[in-house]
């Protein structure tokens, strides 16, 4: 049976677009043979696979690996992908995943040697490619903090280009309160300010990044409020050595994190 549009599980499957259905049922959408690839390596994550009748065959072994997990895989028409995909050109293959937050606790009870922590960072495709930054880094958790964007919104997680399913994915309501947890396990925490006093060059030659570190990220049209940057071990800024007026939120954060790997290395 090929699914149409109007297929009852279709039909479900779309409401994820929204992120009060997101939140209701603990679910949401990957799209794309990157992101379900990841998201299968994950166990328990798939609850369901769509693909066009192209997609399935052309990405088998993703089909395949669905069935060895007993998540049904689902042939569907061009036009329900259409409907269930928010990309242009979708790729043909949709899943729907299980959110896979953690407390953050737990994830800082694992011993994480570098942290990101995206406060309040509204732009879903700015969050999904520091997520993805971090993960390349080796930060082994990013914190979605106070106003951040939803981690499940479809361009945070295409993004994301799978880094999504390899972290430790913290939702926490009070960005002050992951400071605070930070520094009880351990972790020295910087934030990452254009108008810091400390150097990034400066602190790595005095071998302060070498130490487990959490990183603040603040959104890229107001950066970190002055009250969460104040809480900080310090307010460090990228030097800039050319004419440019700063760097834009992605390029600061991977400039920060790669650091931090490099120094812990």
């Amino acid at each position: 049976m090929t699914f149409t549009p109007r297929t009852p599980r279709v039909v479900a499957a779309r409401r994820l677009h929204r992120r009060r259905d997101r939140e209701a049922t603990g679910r949401f959408l990957a799209e794309g043979p990157q992101a379900v690839r990841e998201a299968l390596a994950r166990p328990r994550t798939v609850r369901e696979l769509f693909g066009t009748p192209a997609a399935l065959d052309r990405y088998a072994d993703l089909a395949a690996a669905a069935a060895r997990d007993d998540v049904p895989v689902s042939e569907v028409t061009e036009e329900a992908l259409a409907a269930l995909a928010e990309t242009v050109a979708p790729q043909g293959l949709v899943a729907v995943c299980e959110h896979v937050d953690v407390p953050l606790e737990t994830a800082l009870a694992r011993g994480p040697r570098l942290v990101a922590v995206l406060a309040g960072i509204r732009d879903p495709g700015n969050a999904g490619t520091v997520l993805r930054t971090a993960d390349a880094a080796g930060a082994a958790v990013v914190v979605f903090a106070g106003e951040a964007v939803d981690p499940y919104n479809g361009k945070c997680v295409r993004s994301s280009a799978g880094s999504l399913f390899h972290v430790d994915v913290v939702r926490e309501r009070d960005p002050a309160e992951v400071v605070v947890a930070a520094r009880s396990a351990g972790l020295t925490v910087f934030a990452a300010t254009g108008h810091g006093a400390d150097d990034l060059d400066d602190l790595a030659d005095a071998g302060r990044l070498a130490t487990p570190t959490a990183w603040l990220f603040g959104s890229e049209a107001h950066g970190l409020p002055a009250e969460l940057v104040e809480t900080a071990d310090a307010r460090v800024r990228v030097p800039l050595h050319g004419r440019a007026e700063s760097l834009n939120l992605a390029a600061a954060a991977a400039v920060c994190l790669y650091a931090s790997a490099r120094a812990q290395r």
